[in-house]
C-alpha cells in the first residue's frame, strides 16, 4: 500500500492510497465466505459455493464492493498510522479506481489535530475579587441559619410579607384550565419570590379563604412562557417567628456552645467559601488570557458538530426536563433565536479551542493522572451527578468513558500549572498565591473549568475501523 497526505489547511488534510489487489486477499476471501452463507444455489450446500459460480450468479461487481467495504476501514487507518496523523472524527472517503486483480484507490478528507505552538505565558496578570469576608457576611449567613430554625403558628389575621400561606392555584389561558396548571396546598412565603410574580401583591391582605386573581407568565410546564390568569385562593396563614440569637440557639441549631462560636465557624466556612470562588476565578481569566494569546484553527465540520451536539443537549434534555421548549426558553431569556445561535457558536469555539490548547499544554509538560487523582475526580463527579461513586464508575466503564476522566483531570492539572506560573492579585493589589498542590480546592477548580468549558467537546482519538466502516459502507 502506498499512500500520500496533502494538507488543504492547518485543520484538514486529504489522503490519496494506492493498494495492490493482491493486498485486498484476506477481503475478498471473507467476502466470498459471507456472500456463500447468505445464499443458495442447487446442488450445492449452503457455504460450499465455488467462488467462480458466485461471480457467475452473483456478479463479481458484488463480491468487490463487499470486499472493499470490508477493507477501507483497515486501510484507512493504516494510512492515518503511516502518515502519523492526529485525526478528528469521521473521514470522507471517495473511491477514485477499482480495476479488477490491479489496484484500489482512494482518498479521504479528514480534519486533523491543528499544530499549536503555546506561547510564553509567565507575563499573564489576572485580578481577582479579594477574599474578604465582613461582619455583615457573618451577620447574614447566621441570619439564614435562624430563617431555617424559625417556627410558625396559624394567625386568624390578613396575610403580610414574611407570612407562610397554604395557597390552591389555578392557571387559565384563553380562558381554559391548563391540564397541568392546577396546584393544591403549596406553601409560600411571601416576599421569598420562588413562585409566580404578582402572587405577593394577589395574597397580601388576604385572611384565610380569601381568593384573587392576577396575570403572570408561566415559568414551566405546557404554558410556559404565556401570560396566564391566575386564580389563588389562601387556605391559611402562618405567622413565623424566629428563635432568639443566644447561646441557646447555638447549641440547638449547631455542635457549638457559644453563640461567639458558631460565629466564627461562620466566618471560616464563609473564608473558605470566597478562597474556592476566588480560585475559580482566577482559572477563568488565565483561561481566557491564555486562549487571547494562543493561535488555534478550529475545524469548521468539528465546531458545527459541537454545536449542534451542545445544542441537542439543552433542547432534548435540558429543557424537557423543566417543560421547556427552545421558544419558551428565548422568551424567557429574553433573546432572539440569532443572539442565542451567535453565544452557542462562541461557546462552541472557545470549548474545542480550550480542549486543543490544554491537551497541548498535557504533552509538553508532560502530565500524567495518577490512579489516586483518577479516583478522587470519579468521587467528586459521582457526588454532582447523585449516584454512588459504585454506580457511577460502573456506569463510567460500561460507557468507555474512563478517558474521558482521565482527560478532565490532565486538563485540570495542564490549567494549575499555568496558574501557578502567572500573577494574579485581587482587587487589593495583593498577590494572591494559589500554587499550593496541596490545595484540594485549588485542584478541584482547575478539574471543574476545564471540563466545563470542553463538556460537550469531542474527543478526538483517531477513529477505529468499525466507526470508520459506518461511515463508508455503500
Amino acid at each position: 500500500m502506498k499512500s500520500a497526505v496533502e494538507t488543504l489547511n492547518p485543520t484538514r488534510v486529504r489522503l490519496t492510497v494506492e493498494v495492490p489487489f493482491e493486498e485486498l486477499k484476506d477481503s475478498l476471501d471473507a467476502a466470498y465466505k459471507k456472500i456463500n452463507q447468505q445464499v443458495t444455489v442447487p446442488g450445492f450446500r449452503k457455504g460450499k459455493i465455488p467462488a467462480r459460480l458466485i461471480d457467475q450468479r452473483f456478479g463479481r461487481g458484488a463480491v468487490l464492493e463487499e470486499a472493499v467495504n470490508d477493507a477501507l476501514p483497515k486501510l484507512y487507518q493504516s494510512a492515518v498510522e503511516e502518515g502519523e496523523l492526529n485525526v478528528l472524527g469521521q473521514p470522507e472517503v471517495d473511491i477514485t479506481e477499482l480495476k479488477d486483480n490491479e489496484l484500489l484507490a482512494f482518498t479521504a478528507e479528514v480534519d486533523v489535530r491543528p499544530e499549536i505552538e503555546i506561547p510564553d505565558y509567565s507575563g499573564i496578570e489576572v485580578e481577582v475579587d479579594a477574599a474578604e469576608v465582613s461582619d455583615e457576611d457573618v451577620d447574614s449567613a447566621v441570619e439564614q441559619l435562624r430563617e431555617r430554625f424559625a417556627s410558625t403558628s396559624a394567625v386568624e389575621r390578613p396575610a403580610a410579607e414574611g407570612d407562610v400561606v397554604k395557597v390552591d392555584l389555578e392557571a387559565r389561558i384563553d380562558g381554559e384550565v391548563l391540564e397541568d396548571g392546577v396546584a393544591q396546598g403549596v406553601d409560600y412565603t411571601i416576599g421569598s419570590g420562588e413562585l409566580l410574580d404578582g402572587i405577593d401583591e394577589a395574597v397580601t391582605g388576604l385572611e384565610a379563604g380569601g381568593t384573587a386573581t392576577f396575570t403572570s407568565e408561566l415559568k414551566g410546564g405546557s404554558g410556559a412562557g404565556r401570560e396566564a390568569e391566575v386564580t389563588v385562593t389562601v387556605q391559611s396563614v402562618s405567622a413565623r417567628e424566629l428563635p432568639e440569637l443566644d447561646d441557646e440557639f447555638a447549641q440547638l441549631a449547631s455542635e457549638f456552645d457559644t453563640l461567639e462560636e458558631l460565629r466564627e465557624d461562620s466566618r471560616k466556612r464563609l473564608t473558605d467559601q470566597k478562597t474556592q470562588e476566588q480560585a475559580t476565578q482566577a482559572q477563568e481569566k488565565v483561561l481566557d488570557a491564555l486562549l487571547e494569546l494562543t493561535e488555534v484553527p478550529v475545524p469548521e465540520k468539528l465546531l458545527a458538530d459541537e454545536i449542534e451536539s451542545r445544542k441537542h443537549n439543552l433542547v432534548n434534555h435540558q429543557l424537557s426536563q423543566l417543560g421547556l421548549d427552545l421558544g419558551s426558553y428565548l422568551k424567557m431569556q429574553d433573546k432572539s433565536e440569532e443572539e442565542f445561535d451567535a453565544e452557542l457558536k462562541e461557546q462552541a469555539e472557545k470549548g474545542i479551542k480550550t480542549q486543543f490548547v490544554l491537551d497541548e499544554l498535557v504533552g509538553k509538560e508532560k502530565l500524567n493522572v495518577s490512579q489516586e487523582e483518577l479516583t478522587e475526580h470519579l468521587m467528586r463527579r459521582a457526588q454532582s451527578s447523585g449516584m454512588s461513586p459504585d454506580q457511577f464508575a460502573q456506569a463510567v466503564v460500561e460507557g468507555g468513558q474512563v478517558p474521558v476522566l482521565v482527560g478532565e483531570v490532565a486538563r485540570g492539572k495542564a490549567l494549575a500549572t499555568v496558574v501557578e506560573a502567572v500573577t494574579v492579585k485581587d482587587t487589593n493589589g495583593e498577590v494572591v498565591d494559589l500554587s499550593d498542590e496541596d490545595d484540594e480546592g485549588a485542584a478541584q477548580a482547575s478539574e471543574e473549568e476545564a471540563a466545563e468549558q470542553t463538556a460537550a467537546a469531542p474527543e478526538t482519538a483517531a477513529e477505529t475501523g468499525a466507526e470508520a466502516a459506518d461511515k463508508t459502507e455503500g
